[in-house]
């Protein structure tokens, strides 16, 4: 008996630092989710308290339906704002989302494995350029383009959905291409089995199967357009009224808190923080989109 409870604790002390060490690791990763969940917490509390008062004394249809902006004599309307950074958002998904799309089949279903690696890779590039770089390149070849060639001042909301749309091709083709991949592998065999072709399987089998994770990087890359700032000051114009073409310019509400944050006082910074508050509730309206579709295409 005394052989054996030696050896016993020999063994359960030779698994201790082990066990140690994974105790750690689970307690680092506990902390890690506490504070990722208390960052969130603190700033949706921070923003809101800043921004809630101004959007109580104003009124919230005021507020969001008013088009006129001016902080001087206490009028606070952003309601060209949220116009402004919905033409520019959707301009960039009408000819964003097609394109990503149609990348993330072929990076997933027709191209050779070392090829669809290769364009990922570089795909993935493109989410590692600052946003500034972008708004600087428009600035200096989109916005000329377009004024010499289209009319306007070139300043406009297709610059910004131009701009916007290649900066959301990272996101949307990245989750895409995964949710396609993600389709088992049984379900294209057995189509081809049938007699389908290449392409009837695709569009039949692989994209319908795959629709869940598609509306999700959709969405998301609606959340990056949305919330995007520098590129766009740079080619949009800034202009806060009602844009009535794509050639006219205009003001997100990004670009708005942006622009003002640094001068700002009183009431005009209380309604720059309610400005960003809309906009946070953009974004989480856009995420809770994507949870609950999410689970229901599980």
């Amino acid at each position: 008996m005394t052989v054996e409870g030696n050896t016993v604790n020999r063994a359960t002390s030779s698994r201790r630092p082990g066990l140690s060490f994974e105790l750690f690791i689970e307690r680092l990763l506990g902390l890690s989710a506490v504070v990722s969940v208390l960052s969130i917490v603190l700033i949706i509390g921070f923003v809101c308290s800043k921004g809630g008062p101004l959007i109580a004394k104003v009124g919230l249809s005021d507020f969001l339906l008013s088009t006129t902006w001016d902080p001087t004599n206490g009028r606070f309307g952003i309601g060209a704002m949220v116009v402004g950074s919905i033409a520019v958002t959707f301009g960039s998904l009408v000819w964003g989302v097609p394109l990503a799309l149609a990348l993330s089949i072929f990076l997933a279903e027709i191209a050779p494995s070392w090829m669809g690696q290769v364009m990922g890779e570089v795909v993935n590039l493109l989410a590692g350029i600052p946003s500034v770089v972008y708004g600087f390149i428009g600035l200096v070849v989109l916005v000329p383009f377009i004024r010499d060639n289209l009319g306007g001042w070139g300043f406009s909301v297709l610059a910004g959905a131009l701009i916007l749309g290649i900066m959301i091709l990272p996101t949307i083709v990245g989750v895409a291409r995964d949710a396609i991949l993600a389709v088992p592998r049984e379900y294209k065999e057995g189509s081809l089995a049938l007699g389908a072709t290449h392409w009837q399987t695709i569009t039949r089998i692989m994209l319908p199967a795959a629709r869940s994770g598609i509306i999700a990087a959709v969405v998301l890359g609606m959340g990056r357009a949305i919330g995007e700032t520098m590129a766009v000051v740079l080619v949009t114009g800034n202009v806060a009224r009602i844009p009535t073409s794509v050639l006219d310019p205009a003001r997100t509400m990004t670009s708005n808190v942006v622009l003002e944050m640094g001068y700002a006082h009183g009431d005009h910074q209380l309604a720059l923080f309610a400005t960003a508050t809309v906009l946070f509730a953009f974004i989480l309206l856009m995420n809770l989109v994507v949870t609950l579709n999410m689970k229901a295409g599980r």
